[in-house]
């Protein structure tokens, strides 16, 4: 899966840089063209010399070494490659990154590329639990950065835990997984209909009810869902976001609205998945006018809307159905009962109140329930990182067994 492909391997100052030197070699071994940077720390381990002998590639080490006068080097390096690993990704190179600092040839290249970039951190067990640091590798994960968590056991500096660089192959293994994932697509031929954001439900002309809800989530896996071969329908309520390319997009304002644009694309969906926030209630009553200020209270009462995932739960045949519970308390029992009732096989929780999973941020902190009652736990992740895996559950459920 690693053949023809571009990597850009960024290698920080720390005992691990023998393994990078190692993941050098296994790279090019399987096909990658590797080109290297180091900084300053980083070759007080082991020499650029090391990295051009195992790359067949110049070594990058000094933003102001400019060998082409045609380009600027930390620039076209931003450009060139299919993906960005930094490994190994000392704390020090983390909180540069989360915090935008470029004052070497990595970070100011990092800071200007738009390539997938993987962080494969090592560093002593204490540090890497150190809260400046937990801090900065949630920034990353907001920023899109993708993570190869490193390993438990014994560490150069003499104590035992987590913080050791994953090792070669293992490195090799996620980044084959995530090409794999990208490149097959087995989704091919699949009606994924999608909903996503808040909606709004109209008091009069000037005020309405609606939520929290960004819809980041919904159009992260709406994204995910095109780049694996479906064809794909979003319907969203009203939010700030562009419309992922190459997806149906349908917008739509109230819960009344959804359930229609929903039901009439239902039976010729094969997956069905339900991210948008939808209100639960609407005022019973509605005015042409504004409403002018009164004296004293101004009561507003609320009626029930349309449970559509409930509805869609009701009347799926071959579709698969997957809904969100976005909870602050209880999570898992509300999780596993709403999964029951709506009849759904797939269900994605998340604690709203915890930090890093809440409607406006960048990243989630997710449990997968599945109708089997087994379930998958993710860490903090970006949202986009948590679509690319919930939609490899989606795939697996549709190529495994239904439990009907």
């Amino acid at each position: 899966m690693l053949k023809d492909k571009k990597i850009l391997l960024c290698v920080s100052g720390g005992v691990a840089v023998f393994k990078a030197a190692a993941l050098t070699s296994k790279l090019s071994q399987a096909g990658a063209t590797v080109k290297v940077m180091m900084t300053d720390s980083a070759q007080k381990f082991v020499t650029p010399l090391t990295f051009q002998t195992l790359s067949r590639q110049p070594v990058y080490v000094d933003t102001f070494d400019e060998k082409d006068p045609r380009g600027v080097a930390h620039i076209d390096l931003a450009d060139w490659p299919d993906l960005i690993l930094i490994a190994p990704a000392t704390a020090n190179m983390i909180g540069k990154l989360a915090n935008g600092i470029a004052d070497d040839m990595i970070s100011t290249t990092l800071l200007a590329t738009t390539a997938p970039v993987y962080v494969a951190p090592a560093m002593n067990v204490h540090m890497y639990e150190h809260p400046a640091v937990v801090k900065n590798l949630k920034t990353l994960a907001s920023f899109g950065y993708q993570f190869i968590e490193p390993g438990e056991g014994y560490l150069a500096c003499g104590y035992v835990g987590k913080g050791r660089l994953s090792e070669p192959q293992e490195i090799i293994r996620v980044l084959e997984d995530v090409i794999s994932s990208e490149s097959v697509k087995p989704l091919n031929g699949k009606q994924v209909l999608i909903t996503a954001g808040p909606t709004q439900e109209k008091v009069d002309p000037v005020r309405y009810f609606t939520n929290h809800s960004s819809g980041k989530m919904g159009y992260a896996v709406a994204e995910a869902a095109a780049k694996l071969g479906a064809d794909v329908t979003l319907i969203s309520g009203p939010t700030s976001l562009e419309a992922p390319a190459g997806v149906n997009f349908i917008n739509v304002v109230s819960a009344a609205d959804m359930y229609e644009a929903v039901m009439e694309r239902f039976p010729t969906s094969d997956v069905v998945i339900k991210a948008a926030a939808v209100a639960d209630y609407k005022p019973k009553d509605t005015y042409a006018e504004k409403m002018k200020k009164q004296p004293g209270q101004w009561y507003v009462e609320m009626e029930r809307t349309t449970d559509i995932l409930a509805t869609l739960g009701k009347n799926k045949q071959h579709q698969l159905l997957v809904g969100f519970a976005a909870e602050s308390e209880r999570v898992e029992g509300y999780a596993r009962k709403k999964l029951a009732m709506k009849n759904l096989d797939m269900i994605v929780a998340n604690d709203i109140s915890e930090e890093g999973a809440g409607f406006q941020a960048n990243t989630n902190i997710v449990t997968l329930y599945k109708r089997d009652e087994t379930k998958v736990e993710l860490p903090i992740l970006s949202k986009t990182e948590v679509a690319r895996q919930l939609m490899q559950e989606v795939v697996a459920l549709l190529e495994g067994p239904r439990h009907e």
